[in-house]
């Protein structure tokens, strides 16, 4: 029986872009033993919060690389990491798959002690690849495609024993049912009164990404016309960001703070998702919710919204960049509000919706 062990830490999208191979893998070995190490802050992705396991993963690791970063030569951050090994080590892992190619995430697949620790043979950063005792090449122009080519190459052995050679074909990702979370949800729906609603995500990793919100709010007001209230996603550290959409709408969006749990219940219940390159839309595509995503410095066929019906805008102007500038990407600021209410409408069926 195959141990496999996923380290993919963060961040929301970047797990999201992970969890349909790790899906497939689990329909393709379901006796196979599959733990995941993350960072807590992301851990209700894979697992209902209070839960030990979820619907793809046995085992959730949960680890606070930057509490123990700014804490690193503390007695208490010490025992912390050296139980958390011994707790990944115990397990019994055959074979470790980083998907995040980054030096801390090698470090611990290596920790793992399994025999195979798979990479890719160009990680994120460099030395990563040193800590790999197989590396595979990207296939596949879409992230989600690369990271589904090397979780099949990595498990070739065990994949072979049940499948026979067969081609393991890429499925859905399946997100925790948090029974709690989905009641809040129902509830807050109720409280605010709204019967069909739109999810707005104002906010990004940062600020070349983001769209400027009082567009934002432009595109609520235009929505409202058809009987569609707007929810405005708001992470901590982006309430003035909201605050901004909802005076901009016109009292037609709600600002909304919840957790990871609450928003897959949320979301599950959108009529449609709207937002730029960030983990909360790609939460909705893997929830098979519709999407109008807008782009910038960033490649929608590497990262754009997967396995959903989707509208990406994106300005000719736009130049793929991975520097993180404060700024709004000039492109993306040609981006109008009447794309996206336009694309809005398409998706949600017609002119009229």
């Amino acid at each position: 029986m195959a141990k496999i062990l996923i380290v993919r830490l963060g961040a929301m999208g970047d797990i999201l872009h992970a969890l349909p191979a790790v899906t497939t893998i689990r329909a393709a070995l379901p006796d196979a033993t599959i733990g995941w190490v993350v960072e807590d802050q992301w851990s209700e992705l894979l697992a209902a919060q209070g839960q030990a396991s979820g619907p793809v993963v046995d085992v959730v690791h949960p680890v606070n690389t930057k509490r123990w970063r700014g804490q690193m030569f503390s007695r208490d951050t010490r025992i912390e990491i050296s139980k958390s090994v011994r707790t990944i080590r115990a397990t019994g892992y055959d074979t470790a798959i980083d998907f995040q190619g980054a030096i801390k995430s090698a470090v611990l697949a290596a920790f793992s002690g399994a025999d195979v620790r798979a990479g890719f043979t160009d990680p994120r950063e460099g030395p990563a690849r040193l800590f790999y005792s197989s590396r595979f090449s990207r296939t596949g122009d879409h992230v989600i495609e690369q990271n589904h080519a090397l979780a099949v190459q990595a498990l070739k052995k065990h994949l072979d024993r049940v499948r026979h050679g067969a081609q393991i074909n890429l499925l859905a990702p399946e997100l925790p049912n948090d029974q709690a979370a989905s009641a809040w949800a129902q509830a807050e729906i109720q409280r605010l009164g709204i019967a069909s609603f739109v999810i707005l995500n104002p906010g990004a990793g940062w600020g070349a990404k983001q769209w400027p919100p009082e567009r934002y709010g432009e595109v609520a007001r235009a929505l409202a016309v058809h009987g569609l209230k707007t929810l405005v996603n708001t992470a901590p550290g982006e309430e003035t960001l909201a605050a901004t959409v909802v005076q901009a709408s016109g009292g037609n969006a709600f600002e909304l703070r919840c957790t990871i749990g609450q928003l897959i219940a949320l979301s599950r219940r959108a009529r449609l998702f709207i937002g730029g390159d960030t983990g909360p839309i790609h939460l909705a595509a893997a929830l098979g919710i519709p999407v109008v995503a807008l782009f910038g410095p960033t490649d929608p066929v590497r990262t754009g919204p997967y396995g959903t019906r989707s509208v990406v805008l994106r300005h000719p102007e736009s130049k793929t960049t991975f520097s993180h500038h404060p700024d709004t990407e000039e492109g993306l600021l040609q981006i109008s509000a009447d794309e996206v209410i336009s694309a809005a409408r398409w998706l949600l069926g017609s002119s009229h919706a």
